[in-house]
Parts: C-alpha cells; structure tokens; sequence
C-alpha cells in the first residue's frame, strides 16, 4: 500500500518470516517453503499493484481487513502491495482519485479485489462512482487485470443487496445460477472468490501471500473459493455438535440451562455452511458467531442471504447445493428422541462430506489458474 496512504511502519526480517509462515500453515502448505515466500515478499516490496473497487456494500470487508490484522501483516502489507485505488482509505478524492484508477487501469497487471455487489437494474444508474455505472466500473478494470479477487457475500454471490430492487449480482455468479455478464472479461483470468460477512481478512492475506509467491491461486470449489478455507462443514465441526446428536436444541434464550444447546431450532444454517470460521475466529481469534451464541447465517453460501431469510427461523426444507433438499424434521422423525437426532446429524454430515469431497476432486481435476 503505499506510503501516504496510511504510514509506513518498520519492517523486519522476523515480520517477513512471521507472515510468510502464518500463510503457508493457512493454506495447509508445507512450512518449508517459508524462506522461499519471505523472499518473494521481499522482492516485491511496492511492486504488486493493486485496485480495490467498492460497489453496493457498507465497506465492513475494507472495515475488516484494515483493522483485525495483527501489527505485523499490516505492516507488511502497507510496504508489499502498491494500492493504487481505494475509496475509502486513498489521500486522494473527487477527479485526482478518478484520475489515479484510469491510470492504474492503463498500466495493466493489476490484482483487482471487488467488494460491494453490482446492480444491474436500470442500467446500474443505483450505484455510481464518479458519474459513471458501477458495473461499467468492474467490466473495465477486469478487463486489464492480472487476477480478481472479489471478496465479501456481496461482490461473489450478491449478498444482501440481492434482495433488492436493484437486480444486484456477484461478479460471476447470481445466486446458485452462473451469472455471465462478466465472463467475457473473467475468461482466462485467475478469479478468487472470498465470500462471508464481512471478508475475514486473514483469508485474503494469505491469497495475496500466494498470489505474489507463486504466480496461481490456490485450489478452488466449484464456486471459486480456497478449498484450504471453505472445505469444511460448519456443523461438522460444531462445538454444539453434541447437544445436537443427543436431541438438545436451544428454544429459549434466557433459560440458563440451556446455553450451548445447538441452535438449529433458531435458524441456524451450519449444516449448509462450508467455511473454516469455527477454526479461524475474527476479531483477532476471539470469538465467532455460535460461540457468541448467535446462529450461523451461512454467509459463505450462494443462497445468503436471500434463500435464508428470516435469519433467526429454522428452515425444515434445506438445500444442499449440488446435493438437493433435506427435510430436517422427517429426518428427525424417523425414531424417537436423541436417536433420531444421532440419525439426522450422521445423514446431514454424510451428505456434507459427499459435497465438500465432490468440490475437492473438481479442484483437483481442474488445474490452478495460471496469471494471464
């Protein structure tokens, strides 16, 4: 990022080290290749340019990523990357910040994350920046990008504002459906999608790490997210995982004894939920959704929010993409008490490996996206 943007703190060679190993052991790479991505960090000090596009978003993703990384992967990230636009954070405003992204497009070889999603309604007159569509936006600046990272539920899959009336989209997918407004402009170059609300900001650490270390993306799901992040179910790793088999569900919230019951009776969507926030944790690994005992809303999922709403009501009838739809409460009623609970959780498990095995095989047969 560069330095009048926001300082330039001191770098050093344990920082380096620090990060570079931090992002291997989160992308379940060997740790022997720590010298090698410390150097790589190294050498590109300033060079690795980087356009992040807002749309139709609230900034939490820019909110997240600026303020839970620790000290010393903002420090290397303020010296490593080049940012050569960025709305919310840039010194810069009005026509020299306009003048900065035309600039930056015009060069080239950019990383390009988008975050925010991009209405298309009315002619993508319901968000402009600088007089112009944001969607006309995303189509140039993707069109001179080296690799686009769209991060956030809104810039991958649409989000909240999907549920609009502004016929808001992700980037290349709407919904569960593959949305092809941008895939002229996307084809042959690597994407990475990094959904959840708000973007946790170690995830998109450790991809740029990659990214500038080897020139790839990491291996991918069938909706272009690193497996290394959402190849795991949610409930499968629950830690209510066990009042959920033995039939203990929470329906009030002020009975004390029934705190850390599993929440599915008020609407929580693990079972449907592939990501890694029960392992990573937020606010600098503090906590996360179920242990703050709020239900998880499935926010790295195509359906959030839109198919998941109300937020806080179960849904008997689930979707499993690429699986079909479960219904909860016949799988529930098939024998008495904490059994039928056993059963439910071993066919919603079952069913969960089936999907996230499908999406890891995909990757594998699909070779990593070179930079273009």
């Amino acid at each position: 990022m560069d330095r009048f943007l926001l300082g330039s703190p001191e770098i050093t060679r344990r920082d380096f080290l620090k990060i570079a190993s931090a992002s291997l052991a989160m992308l379940g790479l060997s740790q022997a290749l720590t010298p090698r991505v410390a150097k790589a960090l190294e050498d590109s000090l300033g060079k690795t340019a980087v356009v992040w596009l807002e749309g139709q978003d609230c900034a939490g993703c820019t909110e997240s990523f600026i303020n839970n990384l620790e000290p010393p992967a903002a420090s290397i990230l303020l010296d490593t990357i080049s940012l050569r636009y960025h709305e919310t954070v840039m010194a810069a405003s009005g026509h020299k910040s306009e003048e900065a992204l035309a600039k930056a497009i015009e060069e080239g070889g950019y990383v390009l994350v988008i975050e925010g999603s991009i209405p298309l309604a009315e002619d993508g007159l319901f968000c402009t920046v600088g007089g112009k569509p944001f969607k006309d936006i995303v189509r140039e600046a993707a069109r001179r990008a080296a690799v686009i990272i769209p991060v956030g539920a809104c810039a991958t899959f649409g989000g909240i504002p999907r549920s609009g009336p502004t016929d808001a989209v992700g980037f290349l997918f709407r919904g569960t459906r593959k949305h092809h407004h941008y895939d002229d402009v996307a084809a042959g170059k690597p994407v990475i999608n990094l959904p959840t609300c708000p973007l946790h900001n170690e995830r998109l650490v450790a991809v740029l790490v990659h990214y500038i270390t080897f020139g790839t993306v990491p291996p991918l799901d069938r909706f272009y997210r690193p497996l290394a992040f959402y190849g795991y179910n949610q409930h499968e790793n629950c830690e209510r995982r066990g009042h959920f088999d033995a039939g203990r569900f929470l329906t009030d919230w002020s009975d004390p004894k029934q705190q850390g019951w599993c929440l599915y009776l008020k609407g929580c969507r693990g079972p449907v939920a592939f990501q890694d926030c029960w392992k990573r944790l937020w606010n600098n690994r503090t906590n996360y959704c179920i242990q703050a005992n709020t239900p998880c809303a499935a926010c790295c999922e195509p359906e959030f929010y839109e198919s998941f709403s109300p937020l806080y009501e179960r849904q008997v009838d689930v979707e499993l993409p690429g699986i079909g739809r479960v219904d909860i409460d016949k799988v529930m009623a098939t024998v008495g008490g904490a059994v039928a609970a056993g059963i439910g959780a071993d066919m919603l498990i079952s069913r969960a490996e089936k999907r996230s095995n499908g999406n890891k095989n995909a990757a594998r047969a699909k070779p990593e996206k070179k930079e273009s």
